[in-house]
């Protein structure tokens, strides 16, 4: 029988359990310090996207012209490589495109050389900043706050998810939405399901009527999330 872990040995143990779990609690959750929601009063919002670019790109794309409509897109370094001429489309379309990371890997299931690279890589490096980055699954190690700022970016959050991973219908989705959606709101939505471009198309039309103007998330602008909003966050992700 192997022996149990010695009483020395455990205080370190929970302390590296608290500190996961602060990270995850202070850095996605509450998200203190992190980009978020822009002025409450502006009748501005942001439409964001997540992991592409790809095959759903295009349709994204045309439903967004339809509508005028601009966004920002964070993408993926290998979903890049596979799709050159949609990472330029969006770039020609004058949409916004930030980092959603070198992998699209939650920061706990990196080791820090592997997240430092995670961090550091971005689609416009080496042109003017500010660069954004947004955590796969919004996760946080211990390490992602401290390997942001050394790396220059800032970690940019939202306020609002439009859950298409889901298997409900765009009409569901988009209804639930716009009923969570607020003047100086950032949208969460996938650049991947096949729901998205009929979610978008109905949000759009839904913010239009709400007298909501959709910008690209510079010019929101996000600000940073303070602790009455962290509080509120950390309320609407664990159910409270």
């Amino acid at each position: 029988m192997r022996p149990g872990v010695p009483s020395w040995a455990r205080i370190p143990l929970a302390l590296a359990a608290l500190a996961v779990l602060l990270a995850d609690v202070l850095g996605r959750a509450a998200g203190w310090g992190a980009l978020g929601p822009g002025d409450r009063t502006s009748g501005r919002v942001a439409v964001t996207f997540d992991d592409g670019p790809g095959e759903r790109t295009g349709e994204l794309l045309a439903v967004l012209a339809r509508h005028r409509a601009p966004a920002t897109f964070f993408v993926t370094a290998p979903a890049c490589a596979g799709f050159p001429d949609l990472l330029r489309a969006l770039r020609d379309a004058g949409h916004q495109v930030e980092s959603h990371g070198r992998w699209h890997t939650h920061a706990l299931r990196l080791p820090p050389g592997r997240e430092w690279a995670q961090v550091r890589w971005h689609p416009r490096a080496g042109e003017l900043g500010p660069h954004l980055y947004r955590p796969p699954y919004g996760g946080h190690s211990p390490l992602t706050r401290l390997l942001a700022r050394l790396a220059r970016r800032e970690v940019a959050l939202w306020d609002v998810e439009g859950r298409d991973w889901t298997p409900a219908p765009a009409a569901d989705l988009a209804g639930r939405t716009l009923g969570q959606v607020r003047p100086g709101s950032v949208i969460l939505l996938h650049d991947g399901p096949g729901v998205t471009p009929d979610l978008l198309d109905l949000l759009l039309a839904g913010l239009r009527a709400r007298g909501l103007t959709p910008v690209l998330l510079r010019d929101l602008p996000p600000r940073p999330i303070g602790f009455r909003d962290g509080l509120l966050r950390l309320r609407s992700s664990y159910g409270g």
